[in-house]
């Protein structure tokens, strides 16, 4: 088979970049998906998202090595395997980040990713419930919406973080971004809204476009240093497809390395080792990896919460409300309100992330989260800008194994102090009159451990990722970058990377955002070298 451009990988960019792209009609266009369609009640129920996470039919169910920081816990990264990828499970919650964040990518080499150069993307995909104003889009493909299982702890919580000084943001996506607000979630009437959704099953109609699910692409071929094709595997058979104008890998932070360097293109002296044909010595490929650690502060309360209301007699309500109104417990994301804030001064942005839920999970043995038993708050903080990087490496030159995933979360000794400022700060909160009254006692880290340092030796055990990969495919003009500011690979024609690998840095809060937009301006920036 013969298509004009190939999409490798239908995950949050992918589903966008292959629909924008099909939008020219001279163009035919593949998406090819390692993993299946999103129609499940996994993927689509929101509250189902655990189930999605860590599940092998939606999720690549990644192990990092062994980390010394974290006392040689071997951590579960997921990434989403399906179409609509780590939009399809993840929590929903739709950050875009601080505006310094992309001021920042400008400064490291993505020329023309700045705040300004990306705001009108931010605005194009979006269709926002709040309306349109200067920051915000109304009548784009994606629905970025409230949340609908609502709980007085919210609005608590919110109050008695203005009670410690942190201002009422109106909308921390918009002219804003810093302080406390709701969370907006992607959803669409109460259910998931992936961007395979929201993107791609509008241009499903397209004669132009065609989609191959089931499908590992296990190398790309060339023709010189000009891309030409893939390699895949579909039902343990081995396939090729040509592409006569290109490819576009959209793989995402941990496989769009991991298919560069089995494909000839990466650190020259590690393909070597593993017998791989060097057709590009690009150091940087599979490095820069970036990971926010996160933790926990979970508290017991003596009102009713999500816990005990989702059980018994209580999930039957939950499930009606749900089937009738689409509300309540089934539609919950990973927080409710969250907060961004500076803990030190002299910061340009907000240096840690705090996101608050009227509910308390915990994480079994194989990572997968469950619901507490007892009434429970909870507050999951994160830093915004963490200074490790890890790194991707082939485990051997079987394109079927997974990566190597190499990261120290707390290698940083900063960032294990941000992060313990980042849980006093949410103990702050906490302690204030408008949600103390409610609160019985503390379940994690535990009152006792009181000081600084006490939290960090205490986070050298505890921390743990947030899943937001990104970094490892970096857009710049270094030494080290991959793609230059218009996505095309160094050292390749006809072959760009449009996913959250390409971010120079990890933006505030989540990854989900910042992915989309990269599939949006991604796909202006390739239309336009596919039509020069």
């Amino acid at each position: 088979m013969r298509f004009d451009i190939i999409v490798v990988g239908g995950g949050s960019a992918g589903c966008v970049m292959a629909a924008r792209l099909s939008e020219d009609e001279r163009l035919n266009v593949l998406l090819i998906e390692a993993g299946e369609s999103d129609h499940h009640g996994f993927t689509k129920i929101p509250s189902m998202m655990n189930a999605a996470i860590n599940s092998p039919e939606f999720d690549w169910r990644f192990r990092a090595e062994p980390d010394p920081s974290i006392g040689d816990r071997a951590d579960y990264w997921p990434a989403g395997k399906c179409l609509g990828g780590g939009s399809a499970i993840n929590g929903m919650t739709f950050m875009r980040g601080h505006r310094a964040d992309y001021d920042r990518w400008a400064k490291e080499g993505a020329a023309g990713w700045d705040y300004e150069s990306v705001l009108p993307y931010f605005k194009r995909l979006e269709d926002n419930e709040r309306g349109v104003d200067d920051y915000r889009g109304g009548d784009g493909p994606q629905r970025v919406a409230e949340g609908r299982a609502h709980s007085h702890l919210v609005d608590d919580w919110i109050e008695a973080a203005i009670e410690t000084g942190i201002p009422r943001s109106p909308d921390l996506n918009g002219a804003r971004p810093e302080g406390v607000d709701f969370v907006q979630v992607t959803q669409k009437n109460g259910v998931r809204h992936s961007t395979a959704a929201a993107f791609l099953e509008p241009a499903l109609k397209r004669k132009n476009l065609e989609i191959i699910t089931n499908a590992q692409v296990t190398r790309i071929r060339f023709d010189g240093a000009r891309a030409i094709g893939i390699d895949y595997v579909q039902h343990n058979l081995p396939q090729a497809i040509s592409a006569a104008r290109g490819i576009v890998v959209c793989a995402g932070a941990l496989n769009t390395p991991k298919l560069l360097m089995q494909s000839g293109l990466g650190p020259g002296a590690h393909l070597a080792s593993m017998d791989i044909e060097v057709l590009a010595d690009l150091p940087g490929v599979g490095k820069n990896l970036q990971e926010r650690p996160g933790a926990l502060l979970v508290q017991d309360v003596n009102v009713p919460t999500l816990n005990t209301e989702s059980r018994g007699f209580g999930a039957i309500k939950q499930a009606l409300d749900f089937g009738l109104n689409r509300q309540g417990a089934m539609t919950l994301s990973m927080g409710q309100a969250h907060a961004f804030l500076r803990t030190r001064r002299n910061l340009p942005s907000p240096n840690v992330h705090l996101a608050f839920a009227a509910f308390a999970t915990e994480l079994d043995d194989e990572g997968s989260m469950k619901m507490r038993r007892l009434p429970s708050i909870s507050t999951f903080v994160s830093i915004c800008h963490p200074n490790a990087r890890g790194e991707i490496l082939l485990r051997g030159n079987d394109p079927l194994a997974p990566p190597v995933i190499r990261h120290e979360l707390l290698g940083d000794e900063d960032d294990a102090e941000q992060l313990a400022e980042a849980l006093i700060a949410a103990r702050m909160i906490a302690a204030k009159p408008a949600l103390s009254k409610y609160i019985t006692g503390e379940v994690t880290p535990s009152s006792p451990i009181s000081n600084k340092q006490g939290l960090i030796k205490y986070l050298h055990k505890a921390a743990a990722p947030s899943f937001h990969a990104a970094g490892t495919c970096k857009i710049g003009v270094d030494a080290m970058a991959v793609v230059d500011p218009k996505l095309k690979v160094h050292g390749a024609d006809g072959l760009w990377v449009a996913d959250a690998s390409a971010m120079p840095s990890l933006v505030s809060g989540g990854t989900a955002a910042a992915a989309i937009m990269i599939g949006e301006r991604g796909s202006d920036l390739i239309g336009a070298a596919l039509r020069s």
